[in-house]
């Protein structure tokens, strides 16, 4: 399965690419005004050491000097993990020359929402 997905957003566009890989997704991120790669996280499906009844996943996360988009990568490894009961890469890179806090706010909404709506998709 190959899907992409763009949308609005801070005055731009966010590029959401999904590549499935077996029971494995990898996912790209990439926007404004300089898409590139800031931070990468890679989400390992496990049993929830709270509840193994339940799924969780365990994160790591790689980012380049400077960059902030690994809050947001790790976010959305762990949903989509959980979600696909597979492992999940994401790679992320968002840029905006002078960026404001509302467009940084914006941002994260946009890509929270899309994850959201790509769990919801894969569940109907």
């Amino acid at each position: 399965m190959f899907e992409q997905t763009i949308l609005p957003c801070a005055g731009h566009q966010i590029m959401f690419s999904m590549v499935s890989q077996g029971e494995d997704l990898c996912v790209t991120i990439a926007g404004g005004e300089k898409p590139h790669i800031g931070a990468v996280a890679l989400a390992q499906v496990r049993p929830s050491l709270a509840d193994p009844s339940q799924f969780s996943a365990s994160v790591s996360v790689l980012t380049l000097l400077g960059h902030k988009e690994d809050e947001i990568a790790k976010h959305v490894a762990h949903k989509l993990a959980v979600a696909t009961r597979g492992n999940v890469v994401v790679s992320c890179g968002v840029h905006i020359d002078d960026a404001t806090v509302a467009q940084l706010i914006e941002i994260d909404q946009v890509i929270r929402s899309w994850c959201d709506t790509f769990i919801d998709k894969l569940s109907s």
